[in-house]
């Protein structure tokens, strides 16, 4: 079969990596792609947001099932114009997509079916905002309605960062129009986790469980990113905790979908805070997450391909979906300046296996490699123990070289101290 991969970063060059195994897969595409991804599918150069364009091509080319990867082709309605042209697709419909899509509707959708999450107020008017945050506890959370490459969230510590926040948002329009509608909701404290899931909207399967390292610098300082690793399984979330969100939020949030007709099929991300009064949801994402996807798919065993498929028919029942019982570490290698400015055009060179090297941010110049973004690889080892996955992982980073390149050292150590340096 041809399959047809939409995106172009270290999350799609997983996904590509793990469809390779699939032996019913013949020939493997990518739009955009990168560099890196050139080395395992075929690049098309196209813009992941020409939704027509993208459903075109895939018509002309004869694609027999497309995987639509990102946040932003996916809130465009790439799945709906996809089927439309008669191409199956793995992941949601612009109806369903709204789920990321728009922080509003769910926060809306959580308050009416009961799905634990923070106490929020949602806000149009920039001055009623202003005057609710003089009546808040802080530190208080800030987010951008729709789309905002993931940076859309501000921790405000106190009120004058609170309303620089508001203002940027919704007067400054530091997000785009992203921000002409905020969600104001309480800090919560305890754990992160994140949980990707498979789901057709009458089952749901969900994957080994991650945590995500945000901050720039080690210790957790520095700026939010994008993601700067990734540890799997991640130690909070016990087989109690897995079984509790189960019951009260994965099973719920599949049938609030279907209810509210946005039936959900793709992967369905739950970015969960396990606090003192059990597990909220923090935010839900619409696709893979990145860089999470780079732990979670080195360790599935089943083929990913058999259950995109049983997905996009709705027969995910009749699919066992196993995972190694494993860990896995990904760090990311970024450009020195990330998340803000950083230089580019610096060529990568690497000593070790290409495999579980997910390229992100890099373009082909002749046949070298040459950084392009701010996160350009996410280096991902596996092995028995946490802590061996993560000497792997640090092992592979140091035979990779690129001018400028800057990676955290403490990647996994917060899962170690969690298992008590046991593992």
């Amino acid at each position: 079969m041809k399959v047809l991969v939409v995106g172009n970063g270290g999350r799609e060059h997983a996904i590509i990596q793990s469809l390779k195994k699939s032996k019913k897969i013949t020939q493997l595409f990518a739009i955009a792609g990168n560099g890196g991804i050139s080395a395992d599918a075929i690049t098309v150069d196209m813009n992941v947001k020409d939704v027509d364009k993208i459903a075109d091509w895939a018509v002309e080319n004869k694609i027999d099932f497309a995987v639509v990867a990102p946040d932003d082709p996916l809130v465009l309605g790439a799945v709906n114009v996809l089927n439309d042209k008669g191409i199956p697709c793995f992941g949601p419909t612009k109806q369903a997509a709204i789920i990321e899509g728009s922080k509003i509707f769910s926060k809306n959708l959580m308050k009416k079916y009961g799905i634990p999450t923070a106490k929020y107020e949602t806000f149009s008017d920039m001055e009623k905002a202003l005057s609710y945050l003089d009546t808040c506890d802080m530190p208080i959370v800030i987010k951008a309605d729709g789309l905002a490459l993931g940076k859309g969230v501000i921790i405000a510590e106190n009120l004058d960062d609170a309303k620089k926040a508001v203002k940027g948002m919704m007067e400054d329009k530091m997000f785009g129009q992203s921000g002409s509608n905020i969600v104001i909701e309480e800090f919560l404290t305890g754990p992160e986790v994140s949980v990707l899931s498979f789901t057709d909207g009458k089952t749901l399967v969900p994957m080994v469980s991650s945590m995500d390292h945000k901050r720039a610098l080690d210790d957790d300082k520095g700026l939010n990113t994008g993601g700067m690793g990734t540890v799997a399984p991640n130690p909070y979330y016990t087989e109690d905790i897995a079984k509790e969100c189960m019951e009260k939020i994965f099973i719920p949030t599949m049938n609030a979908m279907n209810s509210e007709n946005r039936t959900f099929k793709g992967c369905l991300y739950f970015g969960l805070m396990l606090t003192p009064k059990g597990p909220k949801v923090i935010e839900y994402n619409c696709r893979f997450g990145d860089p999470e996807t780079q732990v979670v798919l080195p360790l599935l065993k089943t083929d990913l391909f058999e259950i995109m498929q049983a997905v996009a028919e709705e027969r995910l029942s009749e699919i066992k979906v196993e995972f190694k019982k494993k860990s896995a570490c990904c760090v990311i290698m970024a450009s020195k300046g990330y998340p803000e400015k950083y230089e580019k055009g610096y060529e990568i060179t690497f000593n070790t296996s290409r495999k579980n090297v997910f390229v992100a941010g890099a373009k082909l110049d002749g046949d070298k490699l040459l950084t392009n973004g701010g996160r350009v690889l996410g280096v991902t080892a596996v092995a028995f123990t946490l802590k061996g996955a993560i000497k792997k992982a640090y092992k592979k980073v140091s035979k990779i070289h690129f001018a400028n390149a800057f990676y955290r050292s403490d990647i996994g150590k917060r899962a170690l101290k969690a298992y008590g340096e046991k593992r």
